[in-house]
């Protein structure tokens, strides 16, 4: 599969973030995360995306219900709501599993990697939000990686989208830094900034995408409260332009 010279240096530039140290902690609001809690947890948990696009405003509703069977192990499933200017109704249900593959833990920090499968259910309505409702199977499989300590966290994912009858193939990566603004405490008291960025490409309709979210989390004991504002770099040869997206969402641990 071809690919531009400049999606060639960002896939480049993620491999080799993903593998420097760093020194951070939380989850990522916009990209996901391989660290995971011990065996048993089960998380509930929200982020509601309000897209203003060239075509309207979409909201895109998800609730999460996240289990972890083994401290290595997550099986989850999306149930989310879309309204596309008052088009409104179920959206295509997902279903994420992911395996922790890879550990290597040192003194107050720790690199972790998992191989994510996140299936997109014909559920949906027929609105045309690619990944979201679009009535089509979708089947994603990613490989994820991330490092956490004390001052700095990084993470990066690196998949690819198989889309059926109109649904186009995408490649997708994502990139993101955390930076916590308090020392840590327990139970947890912790401020968050995340600088995140993500590109998407469609070979067959050799579309790009490139965005950038800023957002800030603020997680107290069992629970998380997010928000990012996110707005496209790059936009080639895409169907769905978007002019901008905010996201609010809410994490609880049981």
């Amino acid at each position: 599969m071809y690919l531009p010279k400049g999606l060639r240096a960002i896939l480049l530039v993620l491999c080799l973030a993903a593998s420097c140290p760093g020194y951070g902690q939380g989850p990522p609001i916009t990209a996901d995360k391989p660290i995971m809690l011990g065996g048993g947890a089960t998380i509930f948990k929200t982020l509601t995306e309000v897209r203003v696009l060239e075509r309207g405003t979409a909201v895109y509703a998800p609730l999460m219900a996240h289990y972890l069977p083994s401290s290595n192990t997550l099986v989850a499933v999306h149930l989310p709501f879309v309204d596309l200017e008052g088009d409104r109704g179920l959206a295509d249900i997902k279903i994420l599993s992911k395996f922790q593959f890879y550990r290597k833990d040192g003194k107050a920090k720790t690199f972790r990697m998992v191989l994510k499968s996140l299936t997109s259910l014909p559920t949906g309505k027929k609105v045309d939000l690619l990944d979201y409702s679009t009535g089509e199977w979708q089947q994603y499989f990613a490989v994820v990686a991330g490092r956490e300590a004390l001052r700095l966290g990084i993470s990066a994912e690196a998949g690819y989208s198989l889309g059926f009858h109109e649904v186009p193939d995408e490649l997708r990566v994502k990139f993101g830094l955390g930076v916590p603004l308090l020392k840590p405490t327990y139970p947890v008291n912790q401020l968050n900034l995340y600088f995140e960025w993500a590109m998407d490409y469609q070979p067959q309709l050799e579309g790009t995408t490139i965005k950038y979210a800023q957002g800030i989390q603020y997680a107290r004991g069992t629970w998380t409260w997010e928000t990012s504002f996110l707005v496209p770099l790059v936009q080639n040869n895409v169907f769905d332009r978007q002019k901008y997206t905010l996201l609010f969402g809410l994490r609880k641990i049981i």
